[in-house]
């Protein structure tokens, strides 16, 4: 296979007007409740990246009449809460943690067995978080010693049992992953999280006519509620443009000078916005326009404008609201004036790659005072020493992405090596980035 790198040059000003593709959470789920609703669910803006895909192979495996994606547009021919059918083989689900996990709560309510395999990256990737609670609920499933992939699930075809789970650590994954095997079980299933996750799932299985009840409790603490043995009812679905995918343009803005640039369409779910709200807080322009929304999604236009950031300590209740994002705002940080802190996000030590030890190395390759903690970062801003530097991406997508936007503000050339796992999240990442203003080569060697 060849070796995909991202040579950037130094510098450009950031401007225009751009749509970045559809958020890949909700992909994920309207093809999974599609598939079990009755009746035919139509989606438009469909992210047709390598993990969504992932998703909806599994499914075609599953038995399920998918049409698409053409442009963004599949329509899903449901077969219902029982309807699916044994695979042939095990379901490859590449890179995609999120698939891995929702799957698994499906999977532990069906009545056949199947295996669940990914790639080198994801069978890295800690299972026992959805394996606890699926035991729990009486699921049989098998996986490494460590608790990593391939992940047998034993389906039994009996109804499995209600549960109040509490979440050690907020993930909407085991979240969702707990709700959707409630689907399948006799009583009341309740997820309990020490601070709010992204709730797509709650929003989408309420839009197919399926309640969940969510509320708040003291502190932080949410709970989401659904009773089990109900049906879903087909329905059209517009998938906004994915927040964590406009995070690399508005943070691509928010430090290069004279930079204006409008990013249409973007999910404003109030779960995922804790970017924009770190972004305000370092000093960032940024504005919201055209709020509308679509299927139960907020949406709107970003306008962000240059304008001089400084260093803060990142709340940690915003930790969860943007974990995906921080990559791209350890790069911010490196360009903000003053000490920038962050805390409470262990979280990113077990996602693609353990993204604070990676960010960190990555940032002080290029000549940033970046110290990694257990659970976040110390980044001293505003100061770097050139040095030329070749990046390793760990197979990390958004590794590769927020590397690329540190070409704006670094002192040399920066290569990036192993970038073809852009294509899991944001196919037509390097277009768009050429497009509004930064100079950046694809380099396959074989």
């Amino acid at each position: 296979m060849a070796n995909v790198k991202f040579k950037v040059q130094l510098g450009g000003t950031i401007k225009g007007r751009i749509r970045v593709p559809g958020d890949k959470s909700i992909s994920h789920r309207s093809i999974m409740l599609g598939a079990l609703a009755e009746g035919k669910t139509t989606v438009t803006g469909f992210l047709e990246g390598d993990d969504a895909l992932a998703t909806l192979q599994a499914f075609r495996e599953m038995g399920v009449d998918i049409d698409g994606p053409n442009n963004g547009n599949v329509t899903i021919n449901g077969v219902g809460l029982r309807g699916l059918k044994k695979p042939n083989k095990p379901l490859d689900m590449g890179n995609s943690g999120t698939s891995t996990r929702l799957l698994a709560g499906i999977l532990a309510g069906q009545d056949f067995d199947c295996e669940l395999v990914g790639d080198a990256s994801l069978s890295k990737r800690p299972m026992k978080r959805v394996t606890v609670p699926l035991r729990l609920m009486g699921a049989e499933l098998e996986t490494t010693e460590d608790g990593t992939l391939p992940m047998i699930i034993r389906g039994k075809g009996q109804t499995l049992k209600a549960i109040d789970y509490t979440l050690p650590m907020a993930s909407a994954q085991v979240k969702s992953c707990v709700l959707l095997a409630g689907l399948f079980a006799e009583g009341t299933t309740c997820a309990l999280e020490p601070a709010p996750t992204r709730d797509h799932t709650e929003r989408m299985l309420n839009g197919f006519g399926y309640e969940v009840h969510s509320e708040k409790l003291d502190n932080q603490r949410m709970k989401a509620c659904l009773k089990g043995g109900g049906s879903l009812k087909g329905r059209h679905i517009d998938v906004p443009s994915d927040i964590s995918s406009a995070a690399f343009f508005m943070a691509a803005a928010a430090v290069s000078k004279d930079s204006d640039l409008v990013i249409e369409h973007v999910g404003m779910n109030p779960t995922r916005v804790g970017i924009i709200d770190i972004l305000k807080l370092m000093g960032a322009n940024i504005e919201l326009e055209n709020f509308h929304e679509v299927g139960g999604e907020p949406v709107a236009d970003v306008h962000v404008r240059y304008a001089p950031l400084k260093g803060i300590h990142i709340p940690e209740e915003l930790v969860a609201l943007a974990i995906d994002e921080f990559p791209v705002l350890f790069v911010v940080a490196s360009t903000a004036e003053g000490q920038t802190v962050l805390t409470g996000a262990e979280e990113l030590r077990v996602k693609e790659s353990d993204r604070i030890q990676v960010m960190a190395d990555a940032l002080i390759a290029i000549g940033v005072d970046a110290q990694p903690t257990a659970d976040g970062m110390i980044i001293n801003g505003g100061k770097q020493s050139p040095q030329n530097a070749e990046i390793q991406s760990h197979h990390d997508h958004r590794i590769s992405m927020a590397m690329t936007i540190a070409g704006l503000n670094a002192v040399s050339e920066i290569i990036i090596d192993d970038c073809a796992n852009v294509n899991t999240s944001f196919p037509i990442f390097i277009d768009l980035i050429n497009e509004v203003g930064m100079k950046v080569e694809v380099v396959e060697e074989k």
